[in-house]
């Protein structure tokens, strides 16, 4: 199920996050703010086509790539899982 796969994804994001990877505050901030988004669009559990969504967190994967690729690779597998998911 996509929705379950996207939590734990959100849930492994979180967690690398609460290990305190060098970020600055906008960044962390930025990363939150994506959080949420997503969050509220599981508990909307909508299907319409919400292409802001999947593309800010594709403009996060472009930033983080480089200096954090681990947040990268798990922001990769959230945008995977929004377009299974029709997002």
């Amino acid at each position: 199920m996509p929705a379950r796969e996207l939590q734990e994804q959100l849930n492994k994001l979180r967690e690398q996050l609460d290990h305190n990877p060098p970020l600055s505050e906008a960044e962390r901030e930025d990363l939150h703010t994506l959080m949420q988004q997503i969050e509220l669009e599981l508990e909307l559990e909508t299907k319409t086509q919400d292409t802001n969504l999947a593309d800010n967190v594709n403009l996060a994967v472009e930033r983080f790539e480089l200096e954090h690729p681990t947040l990268a690779g798990t922001l990769r597998n959230i945008v995977q899982t929004l377009g299974n998911m029709g997002i």
